[in-house]
């Protein structure tokens, strides 16, 4: 099973990936990790686009099943193998803003108060992350564009718009899963 799971930063993509790999013993990807350099100073160098779509390719054609959590939407043709389910989730603003600056403080503490640096980087990546749903030109992944891309896949496909705890996203996806299989 080859599952893609994506949505908007701060809608659960990461925290439904990693338990539905446990619950389905298969492994998770993150786009994050193919995205970025693994630095002193995380997500702030981008790895070459080159370089990690054939990471990307090598890693998910080696293996039958796989979830492969975030957006790929304008990482290019022929990286990804087909996808027997895609899972769109989506999080009201206000919901993502706040799950993501408890998220950020959580990952850096006072240092988003204290470092004039680390203040304007968390205020940028709240204006892209907010950007997401307003379209205003700050960032290229968006709710049109995630749309757009999904309107052009003729995958299996669950749409989970709002609030759901967990357990619940966990209960309608194993159900579709069950009916595909």
């Amino acid at each position: 099973m080859r599952i893609h799971i994506f949505g908007a930063s701060g809608s659960g993509v990461t925290t439904l990936g990693k338990v539905l790999s446990e619950e389905l013993h298969i492994e998770y990807f993150d786009s994050d990790d193919f995205f970025w350099l693994t630095t002193s100073n995380p997500f702030t160098e981008r790895q070459d686009p080159e370089i990690r779509n054939a990471v990307v390719s090598d890693k998910l054609h080696s293996t039958d099943s796989w979830i492969f959590g975030g957006s790929i939407i304008h990482w290019g043709e022929n990286i990804f193998p087909a996808f027997d389910l895609i899972i769109f989730l989506y999080l009201p603003s206000e919901l993502r803003m706040e799950r993501l600056r408890k998220r950020e403080y959580e990952r850096y503490g006072d240092e988003m108060i204290t470092s004039p640096e680390r203040a304007k980087k968390f205020q940028e990546f709240m204006d892209w992350a907010k950007d997401y749903d307003h379209n205003t030109g700050i960032a290229n992944r968006t709710l049109k564009a995630h749309l757009e891309w999904l309107s052009g896949m003729n995958t299996p496909l669950i749409e989970l718009s709002g609030d759901y705890e967990l357990h619940q996203k966990m209960d309608i996806i194993l159900n579709k899963i069950k009916q595909t299989i």
